[in-house]
């Protein structure tokens, strides 16, 4: 399993989304932020990479095959079209679904897994904090602009 300051980050990163969320009207996931993306772009997005980690994780610890790489700018800009076309207030539940089906795949990793993924300079997938982290920021600094 992860380290408790890394599921502690997950957890703290969650809430702020959820909470986040909570406040978002339909304007507000309609707001722009800049290249294409509105808020509910922004959590679309979300929702797509923490349910692809959820799922890795899920297919691993039962023995299924390990995490690949991907190329991210490809599958984000491949991706980009159908996160438009997903109604906001269902990109919202999904991010916050997401995330939270992140968190429970996450906790359940074993240690020699989690090792793995450290030692290959992978240990992103299990901190979820800096990606949800980053795109919250995103979406409140476009709120306040």
């Amino acid at each position: 399993m992860p380290d408790i300051e890394t599921l502690s980050a997950n957890a703290e990163v969650t809430a702020r989304l959820e909470a986040l969320v909570g406040r978002l009207s339909d304007a507000d996931l309609r707001r722009d932020l800049g290249g294409g993306w509105t808020v509910s772009v922004a959590l679309a997005h979300l929702a797509f990479w923490d349910r692809r980690v959820a799922y890795v994780f899920e297919r691993w610890t039962r023995g299924g095959a390990p995490h690949q790489e991907l190329d991210d700018d490809v599958v984000n800009n491949a991706l980009e079209e159908l996160h438009k076309a997903v109604e906001p207030r269902a990109a919202a539940r999904l991010a916050i679904d997401a995330a939270k089906s992140a968190d429970a795949a996450i906790a359940r990793v074993p240690d020699a897994i989690a090792a793995q993924l450290i030692a290959e300079d992978h240990a992103y997938l299990l901190n979820r904090s800096g990606h949800r982290g980053e795109h919250i920021e995103q979406i409140e600094t476009g709120l306040r602009g």
